[in-house]
Formats: structure tokens, C-alpha cells, sequence
């Protein structure tokens, strides 16, 4: 695995399971110290250990629960007064939900809403200032393919990982020439625990198909994060149907998606 410049400071969001905890990895390994966040402080504390032991850095652990308004703004203050700076951030953490709008929960939606955009954008905000001052820094917004289009019955979901691509396209421009970088990470389905905890585990779109792993998406992560390529989307049939459903009406496309949704039951 490339290194990355010289040693750093990265922190993850969602990096106790999935892509962030195989990002965390491939840092660790290239010696990177690592700032750890998600709302297992047992699962934290677990990888602090191992990574600390096999790979002689140094992790911080924050157990947050993002879905809380203060919890960014708690985050920055902690690792201002620890005099930690942060030259890589990958905003990782984020959830779904599957179902008819109509129906499903709005307590979880407006947590969906705020781990997914509202966190993740006040996050960025907070360290990126330290970052165009010291000319240096790489930003990193995990999107899916999901970004592509709208969503039948995971409305929401799809909204908000439109937000998060256009978000970081939008200030990737801003920063050209300042020595940062934003990527908007796009993967496809993969494997991991969000079909079972988002409800879509009968979904088409996942049920009985081999789906990249975690690990496979955060090695391609780490490449594209080394290029500072703005939008990076994992394998090429999803480059394919991100590209493609721009030439279709968009009522055909809102079809197909609803299609791949359902389940056979």
C-alpha cells in the first residue's frame, strides 16, 4: 500500500465496523496516528489496542453518538485541547432506512439526517479552516451510488447521499490551490452490517449477490484519497450506471431503482 506524504493525524468517523474500520487499517499501517469515532467505546477501545500493539501508532478514541446536534463541535473542542491537528478527515459514519416514506420512522430519519449531512457538514467546516491555513489536508465524504438518483423506498437515504456529493464537488472547487483535497467516495452496495441495520436485507439489490467487501472498497478508497480525486466511485459497473442514468428520463430511472428495491417476497 502507497504511503500517503509523511506520517499524519486522520480521523474517522464510523470506525468501528466496515469501511471505516478497514481505512483505519490501511492508515494504521502506513503509520498513520488515528483519531477514532463511533458509539461503541468498547469496539474503540478494542481497536485502539490492537492497532497500537501491531502497528506502534497512536489512537485516540471518541465514543459520539452523531446523531446528537453538540457532538461535532464536541469532537473539535476535545482534540483542540489535546492539541491534536487533524490533517486527514474521512467522514464515514452514516445509516439508512428502507421502506415507504409513509410508513417509516421520522425519529430515525431526522438521525439519518443528522449523522448523514448535518455532522458530517459541520465537521468538515470545523477543521478545514486549520487545513487551508496550513496549506495542507485531505477531506474525504463517503456518498454511495446512492447519490445518483432518487430512491423509492429509502427516500431519504438516497436524498442525503446526494447532498453529501454535491456537497463536496461544490467545495472541492472552492479549494483548488489551497494544498486540500475532497473526495466524494462513492461505493455500491457492500458488504457489510448496513442491510441488516437499514431493514433491506430482502432488497434485490443486495439478496443473494456476492457484494464487494469492505475491505475491497477502502483499498480503492486509499488510492483515490492519494490522487485527491474529487469523485471516486468503486467498480466499474457502478461507474457505469452512475453515468448512464443521466441520458434516461428520469421517471424511467425512479422506476428501475424502485424495481431493484423490492424484494421478491
Amino acid at each position: 500500500m502507497p504511503k500517503i506524504g509523511i506520517p499524519k493525524t486522520v480521523l474517522i468517523t464510523g470506525a468501528s465496523s466496515g469501511i471505516g474500520y478497514e481505512l483505519a487499517k490501511l492508515f494504521a499501517q502506513n503509520h498513520d496516528n488515528l483519531v477514532l469515532v463511533a458509539r461503541s467505546e468498547n469496539k474503540l477501545n478494542d481497536i485502539k489496542i490492537n492497532f497500537e500493539q501491531n502497528y506502534q501508532v497512536i489512537v485516540t478514541v471518541l465514543p459520539k453518538d452523531l446523531s446528537q446536534p453538540n457532538a461535532a463541535e464536541e469532537i473539535f473542542n476535545q482534540l483542540a485541547a489535546e492539541k491534536i491537528q487533524v490533517d486527514v478527515l474521512i467522514n464515514n459514519a452514516g445509516f439508512g432506512d428502507f421502506g415507504e416514506f409513509v410508513n417509516t420512522s421520522w425519529e430515525k430519519e431526522a438521525d439519518m439526517m443528522q449523522v448523514n449531512m448535518v455532522a458530517l457538514t459541520q465537521i468538515t467546516k470545523l477543521f478545514l479552516k486549520g487545513m487551508v491555513e496550513r496549506r495542507r489536508g485531505k477531506i474525504v465524504n463517503v456518498a454511495s451510488t446512492a447519490a445518483f438518483q432518487p430512491g423509492p423506498l429509502m427516500a431519504v437515504y438516497y436524498a442525503t447521499k446526494a447532498y453529501v456529493l454535491f456537497f463536496s464537488e461544490a467545495i472541492a472547487n472552492e479549494l483548488e490551490g489551497t494544498g486540500v483535497t475532497v473526495t466524494a467516495l462513492c461505493p455500491g452496495a457492500t458488504e457489510s452490517g448496513f442491510q441488516l441495520a437499514s431493514g433491506m436485507i430482502e432488497s434485490r439489490i443486495v439478496k443473494g449477490r456476492k457484494l464487494p467487501t469492505a475491505e475491497a472498497v477502502a483499498k480503492f478508497a486509499y488510492k483515490a484519497i492519494e490522487k485527491g480525486q474529487v469523485v471516486a466511485i468503486h467498480g466499474l459497473l457502478n461507474w457505469i450506471g452512475a453515468n448512464v442514468i443521466r441520458f434516461l428520463p428520469r421517471k424511467v430511472v425512479t422506476d428501475i431503482v424502485r424495481t431493484m428495491q423490492e424484494s421478491d417476497r
